[in-house]
């Protein structure tokens, strides 16, 4: 049986993965196939839970490939909290591929959390619908995901160690601080550079020209 953890991103999904990494009778990764194309993209092992929150933006072929035979996990954190700690990396990654691929940008009085806001909300959005008729589904809050670990763990009768899977909650894996000091100077920076990128393109021709 395979698992599936989906999620914003930036909600807990790496700690899960961690925590998974302590059953004995599964496998676990975390964006494993993620940079692969095609059938391989979905072609995980047997016994195997994956974490990826790229998946979000995959499933009707989720569900092509594994439909209701899989037991899913939508992993969820306070909006703000989650739309705050996008903010901060609003440059790079899905944020940047978000706002600029799928929006295909936004008016420059747009602050990064409110595009941030509703990216969380369409990805939640996205994974609730496909959720809607699964029969082995679960949705957990990150802020009570210690409390009912042992729900999961029962659902997908886990062999292993519960006490070491229950403490990487405790740990801080990928956290937002990690790029350092430095790091959140320049991604400060060229956020706003880029917000002056933005109000110039707004500009009539003749006023760029002068």
């Amino acid at each position: 049986m395979n698992v599936f953890i989906l999620s914003t991103g930036r909600a807990g999904s790496m700690s899960f993965e961690r925590a998974c990494r302590h059953i004995t009778n599964y496998s676990a990764g975390h964006e494993t196939r993620s940079g692969l194309l095609g059938q391989r993209r979905f072609d995980y092992p047997q016994n195997h839970i994956e974490s990826d929150n790229r998946l979000a933006w995959l499933l009707g072929r989720l569900e092509r490939e594994y439909g209701d035979d899989a037991v899913y996990v939508h992993l969820i954190r306070d909006p703000t909290n989650t739309a705050n700690s996008f903010a901060s990396r609003a440059n790079r990654g899905i944020m940047r591929a978000y706002r600029d691929g799928i929006l295909l940008g936004v008016g420059e009085f747009e602050s990064d959390e409110m595009v941030a806001l509703d990216y969380v909300d369409t990805v939640n959005e996205n994974i609730r619908q496909f959720l809607r008729d699964k029969t082995r589904a679960i949705t957990f809050e990150l802020e009570s995901v210690t409390d009912r670990f042992h729900e999961f763990w029962d659902m997908i009768d886990a062999e292993g160690d519960y006490a070491a899977a229950v403490a990487e909650f405790q740990v801080r894996h990928n956290a937002r601080g990690s790029q350092g000091r430095r790091g959140w100077r320049r991604s400060a920076t060229v956020g706003a550079l880029r917000k002056v990128v933005r109000i110039a393109r707004t500009l009539p021709a003749f006023v760029r020209q002068a």
